[in-house]
């Protein structure tokens, strides 16, 4: 298909009702219940965490991966982007952690999810943040219901950090899927709103994915106020086809040279546009601790934000990306000739 990835976003549509069916056909289980462990037999996944100064919180994240509930073959990538605490040794010293990789220079989590994926030896990934905690049933959910032509997005629920130097400490009850933004949504009002570049003028309790049908109606470049298909790929948890991840040419590793934000909305709408529908996992939903200094990260990042959306934006009006593996694989192996790898 030829014109710019804008235009390719517009012919694409995200109907997969064809796919959860016949998921609860072949299995008998519904697109989202948690899934019990023997469902995911023979079905190999590969986790992959791009991971800089997170050692308050990896321990937990890796506790949690190594207490999944899966009879699936399940890989363990971490990639430690140059971090100054002790993020790479606890990564090679966990058992759950089948390769530990430390690039020698701040490369960002594009790039490292990108030397992730180049190591990997499962066709289904699963792109999630190193400060995510899953419940057990998690990792059973995205490895059973992967296809070669499905985005796998699960939802997160921010804890803030409980202050001092002790690990973070988990709630008893489960994670709430109304804590995701793109599940309850409060825009604010008068003013313009950055990506439609739309203004409320009256309140709205959004409900974004409950409106769009599990995102079905965000197809063909449409949109939920401020919200359209690409956006709803967020790489906190999201499984995507390594072999269309590779044609792509991964994640644009620009982004992460710029600021913060954006990489994983391009990512989505590269892999729409390639011929994935997003489909969500209601019940795939982990808690994402909040570092002790989440409230200036937060504003560096916000600071950064408006370059990365340029960015995007000028990305758009080009071409669609395809064809790319050889650039793929030539910039990842470039990042390993001088990394430290660490394998089990």
């Amino acid at each position: 298909m030829t014109g710019t990835l804008a235009d390719t976003l517009k012919a694409r549509p995200n109907d997969h009702s064809h796919l959860t069916g016949a998921f609860y056909g072949r299995t008998g289980l519904g697109w989202h219940q948690p899934t019990p462990a023997h469902a995911a037999v023979g079905r190999p996944l590969a986790v992959v965490l791009p991971a800089r100064n997170v050692a308050y919180a990896l321990p937990t994240v890796l506790d949690a991966l190594a207490a999944q509930h899966t009879a699936g073959p399940v890989e363990v990538i971490v990639v430690d982007d140059a971090s100054t605490d002790t993020t790479f040794e606890i990564a090679r010293r966990h058992p759950a952690v089948t390769t530990a990789v430390r690039l020698v220079s701040r490369s960002g989590s594009g790039a490292a999810r990108n030397v992730g994926a180049r190591l990997a030896q499962s066709e289904n990934l699963l792109f999630m943040d190193a400060d995510m905690v899953l419940p057990k049933h998690v990792l059973a959910d995205f490895a059973t219901r992967a296809q070669p032509e499905t985005v796998l997005t699960g939802f997160r629920h921010n804890l803030p950090h409980p202050g001092g130097s002790g690990s973070p400490v988990m709630p008893e009850g489960a994670p709430q899927l109304a804590a995701d933004h793109r599940v309850t949504w409060t825009p604010p009002t008068n003013t313009t709103l950055p990506y439609s570049g739309i203004t409320l003028t009256d309140p709205l309790d959004g409900r974004p994915l409950d409106a769009t049908d599990d995102f079905q109606n965000l197809g063909y470049g449409r949109f939920y106020y401020d919200w359209d298909l690409p956006r709803m790929a967020v790489t906190a948890l999201l499984g995507v086809p390594r072999e269309r991840l590779v044609d792509i040419g991964g994640f644009a590793e620009e982004f992460g040279r710029i600021g913060w934000g954006m990489e994983d909305t391009h990512l989505g709408a590269a892999l729409i546009a390639a011929g994935c529908l997003v489909i969500p996992l209601r019940q795939a939903v982990g808690y994402h601790l909040d570092p002790p200094d989440a409230a200036a990260q937060w504003h560096s990042k916000l600071t950064a934000w408006p370059a990365t959306l340029a960015h995007y934006r000028a990305l758009l009006a080009r071409p669609a990306p395809t064809g790319r593996g050889h650039d793929f694989a030539t910039a990842t192996d470039k990042l390993l000739t001088d990394a430290e790898v660490i394998t089990a």
